[in-house]
């Protein structure tokens, strides 16, 4: 099953002509989940043809302008489509306080729900979870209380070999029973071998979404192995000590993560406006991890 992400905006705290604030949309088991919303994202998503009705659930990474100022539009948007699904928000609990007058003044009629979920900021915490997917928080190192989240599509049962089906005549509660790992005894009263009965189901694929953020090192754990692993580069490494100064990483130091979480790929964004060729970021980080590529907005990268 493919998992797609959507680049809707690429820039850091200033939008330029090509490229608006942060905001991405991720298709996973088909789920649509947005994260992030910076100014221009409902201009974004129809540019990029998604289906509004599909977003159900938003995840934001911490309360600074170019990561929500576009939330109040896409709420105001969503009511006037005529929404009746209900909306959750995974966010900083100020979130609420907020935004509440600008839903009492502006959204008075608002014809569906939202739901608030406070993140936490003191360690992992899974905070959606259905029959296909998990999305887990975990805390960054930024000037605010800032998460990262980890999206993973659970583990798929294996397939039943047709010719197996056939062969040894299988009930279905035989084969929901190999599905499941039980040995299976064909007529000799021996076990038939599991890869004579199946065929591996592909591997989990997952994406880590690491926003506004010093180098880290303690979110190795939580990323490792992950398929894509987007991480904030807003400075090249000569200015790492301004990096550090205001909590965000550098293109060579989001390589050194991606490298020892030993990831998948790595894609940079949330540049600085200062820099005019953005190829600078792309040629630092491969100097260190080589699967590395740069986003731009309206990008699409599919697993």
């Amino acid at each position: 099953m493919a998992l797609t992400l959507t680049i809707l905006g690429s820039n850091s705290a200033l939008p330029t002509s090509d490229r608006y604030p942060t905001a991405q949309i991720l298709r996973v088991s088909e789920r649509f989940f947005l994260i992030d919303c910076g100014e221009g994202t409902q201009m974004q998503l129809r540019r990029n043809k998604v289906n509004f009705s599909k977003i159900n659930h938003i995840f934001l990474s911490h309360l600074h302008g170019d990561h929500v100022f576009g939330l109040i539009g896409l709420i105001s948007t969503f009511g006037l489509l005529g929404r009746r699904k209900a909306l959750t928000i995974h966010a900083h609990e100020d979130l609420k306080c907020l935004l509440q007058p600008h839903l009492d003044y502006f959204c008075a009629d608002l014809p569906y729900q939202i739901h608030f979920n406070d993140l936490r900021y003191d360690e992992p915490a899974i905070i959606y979870e259905d029959k296909k997917v998990t999305v887990e928080s975990f805390p960054l190192s930024h000037r605010v209380p800032t998460c990262g989240f980890l999206f993973k599509e659970k583990a798929k049962e294996p397939n039943i070999r047709k010719e197996a089906i056939l062969k040894y005549q299988l009930t279905v509660p035989e084969i929901v029973a190999i599905k499941d790992g039980h040995p299976f005894i064909g007529e000799d009263g021996n076990v038939v071998p599991e890869e004579n009965l199946i065929t591996p189901a592909p591997a989990p694929l997952s994406y880590a979404f690491c926003s506004d953020t010093r180098y880290s090192r303690r979110i190795i754990p939580v990323i490792q192995g992950v398929s894509l692993l987007y991480h904030e580069a807003t400075f090249l490494h000569e200015l790492k000590d301004l990096a550090k100064r205001t909590g965000h990483t550098t293109a060579k130091q989001a390589a050194v993560i991606a490298r020892d979480a030993d990831v998948g790929q790595l894609i940079l964004g949330h540049f600085s406006s200062r820099y005019k060729d953005v190829s600078l970021f792309e040629n630092e980080a491969k100097e260190v991890f080589l699967n590395t590529a740069l986003v731009s907005d309206n990008t699409v990268i599919e697993l």
